[in-house]
């Protein structure tokens, strides 16, 4: 599945997120699903729209987080939260990446420029640094066009996908 489905009617930079996404689901070996939060913890894109069907399913898993991207971008949301917090008190400055090793996947967190935060759901064997760089191209990608226009156009589009 790729993240492109149902972006007819969207505008071109719209269309240009799905396709950045839809490009980091099936070119990343490893990248189970993915989801781009907003500041405020909503869903703004998801390599699975409708929010039914996890991506990239690995062979010896077929079935991705249980909500897919809606549980995704759930603790993306509460990740960016907690580190934020932690460097806070630590005096650590902006948190630009956090990672999670389970043993049956990993989870990746990194900031984009505009608050907003890009998660990934990845399977065990993934290779952390290439995903790692995967991610930080599209957030240099997406940062800067991240606009509260596009933001509030991709979470009407996230809201018509339900």
């Amino acid at each position: 599945m790729t993240a492109t489905t149902g972006t007819p009617g969207l505008s071109s930079e719209a269309r240009n997120l799905h396709w950045l996404l839809g490009n980091l689901v099936e070119e990343v070996p490893g990248v189970r699903s993915v989801a781009v939060v907003s500041s405020d913890g909503l869903l703004l894109l998801s390599s699975d729209p409708e929010g039914t069907t996890p991506a990239a399913p690995s062979p010896r898993r077929s079935d991705g987080p249980r909500g897919s991207s809606a549980d995704l971008a759930t603790i993306v949301s509460g990740l960016g939260s907690l580190t934020i917090g932690a460097a806070k008190l630590m005096d650590g400055g902006g948190v630009k990446q956090t990672m999670i090793a389970m043993e049956e996947g990993s989870v990746f967190v990194m900031s984009i420029s505009d608050g907003s935060l890009l998660g990934v759901h990845a399977t065990p064997d993934c290779d952390m640094s290439v995903i790692a760089y995967h991610m930080a191209l599209f957030v240099g990608r997406a940062g800067h066009v991240l606009t509260p226009e596009l933001r509030s156009e991709l979470r009407k589009s996230m809201e018509a996908a339900q």
